[in-house]
């Protein structure tokens, strides 16, 4: 059962990153570039890495490409993107060095899978150290900060 989720996240992962690529229009590609954080997050939760997953969904999901999707919205003549013919060959050829690079080091790295799946938890150590030891007030600071910089970014782009 987990070999067909597995697989089904890599044909999710695949097609999205894809079509990250192939689609025309920046605003969908944004949207795929979601899909792929998604099935990232599903593989480390396949991966027992809950914490990961977690932080995959909130950073990249809902940070990042929330981030990528409104600085698109609020950008006038950049929805379509640059053309394409511009940089076809040398986009071609940067991704075929990075492919080269990839296969490299994957066919140089010696990979060991622990024989069984972790038993305990790493959401709750990782909880209990960062609220359990005095970092309770920087983390609700840091959480006011950031609160504070949404109001503000809202208050002026109201104004607009």
């Amino acid at each position: 059962m987990l070999d067909l989720i597995f697989y089904l996240l890599a044909v999710i992962a695949l097609a999205a990153s894809i079509a990250v690529i192939m689609v025309r229009d920046i605003f969908r590609a944004a949207l795929c570039l979601i899909v792929l954080f998604m099935s990232v997050a599903g593989f480390f939760l396949l991966l027992h890495a809950d914490f990961l997953a977690i932080v995959q969904v909130l950073i990249y999901v809902g940070a990042i490409s929330i981030l990528i999707i409104v600085a698109i919205m609020l950008t006038r003549d950049a929805r379509h993107g640059l053309p394409l013919d511009n940089y076809k060959y040398w986009a071609g050829a940067v991704g075929l060095l990075l492919l080269i690079a990839l296969a490299y080091g994957i066919l140089n790295t010696t990979f060991t899978l622990p024989g069984t799946a972790p038993l305990e938890q790493t959401i709750q150590p990782i909880g209990q150290q960062l609220f359990g030891n005095g970092y309770v007030l920087p983390v609700e600071i840091a959480a006011v900060l950031l609160l504070s910089a949404i109001l503000g970014a809202i208050a002026v782009l109201r104004d607009k």
